[in-house]
């Protein structure tokens, strides 16, 4: 077999994938962002040609800018913590302890829920003087709170579930990473005299880098998606309080019916996502070690 036939093997076979990639991915994000230079149509008026104005009203939307902010919080209070429990809850179960097929049960369990289930269960617990949260801190002389209608602590009440459903699935990634790890490191590193903590800060942190850059990513993505917990448990609000970008998306779009403004929503939020991800290689590719 020639070069030349390997090479249109090698494209036939990638062939599907490429054309569902082009169909699904890239001929949409091409049709957005070529319909946020236009106005939504309305009834027998066509969609006109309206340029920048779409984000001319964008730059002085301030629910936008409150749903930036609420975004940039809340990535920053889910994406550290979520990797760090993620991290923990591997090492642990990756030890040889009693029942630790249960433990890792319990703790993938979250993740394999649907995401309106989950924000029902949450939104009991949450119940104001009913909701388990308030029968707990009850018990301790605390007065009752509405955790989900107070601007203080509606963002990060949603915080926590999101915490709670996406550690145990990072944690899968890591413990696979561990357990790809050889146990040799480990034994010359006990005859070094080495501790615990410093064999872990020292060889496994740098090791499980590829698996950190990678749940970093998908973690970063996950922080600007989520719409189903904010339909379910505060709507928005309140005052705009829990409204993330790609929630006022689906707000402009599906509940006032604005597509255009809605694609140049859209954009803006793949632009960010992009940027992040530039951001994430371009810094953290220098410290990942492959095996």
């Amino acid at each position: 077999m020639n070069r030349s036939t390997q090479w249109i093997h090698a494209w036939l076979l990638l062939l599907p994938a490429a054309a569902l990639l082009a169909l699904f991915t890239h001929y949409p994000t091409v049709a957005n962002f070529w319909h946020s230079f236009f106005s939504t149509p309305k009834g027998a008026r066509p969609a006109a040609f309206v340029g920048l104005d779409n984000y001319r009203a964008l730059a002085d939307d301030p629910v936008f800018w409150t749903a930036l902010v609420n975004n940039a919080w809340y990535a920053l209070g889910t994406i550290p913590v979520s990797i760090v429990l993620a991290i923990a809850m591997a090492v642990w179960v990756n030890d040889r302890l009693p029942g630790r097929g249960l433990l890792r049960l319990a703790f993938f369990t979250p993740t394999v829920l649907p995401m309106i289930a989950v924000a029902n269960i949450w939104l009991f617990f949450f119940t104001p003087e009913y909701g388990l949260l308030e029968q707990l801190t009850g018990l301790f002389g605390f007065r009752s709170h509405n955790w989900l209608g107070s601007k203080g602590t509606a963002l990060p009440a949603l915080m926590v579930v999101t915490v709670w459903k996406e550690a145990g699935f990072f944690m899968i990634f890591y413990l696979a990473a561990l357990q790809s790890m050889s146990p040799h490191l480990a034994e010359a590193a006990a005859i070094e005299g080495a501790s615990r903590w410093h064999f872990f800060r020292r060889v496994t942190l740098p090791l499980l880098m590829p698996t950190t850059l990678f749940v970093l990513v998908n973690a970063v993505i996950n922080a600007f998606r989520l719409v189903d917990h904010i339909v379910v448990m505060t709507r928005g609000g309140p005052d705009n309080s829990t409204t993330l970008l790609l929630y006022y998306v689906y707000e402009i779009g599906f509940r006032f019916w604005d597509s255009a403004y809605a694609a140049a929503l859209t954009m803006v939020l793949l632009v960010i996502l992009a940027l992040v991800a530039l951001a994430q290689f371009f810094f953290l590719d220098r410290k990942v070690h492959y095996q």
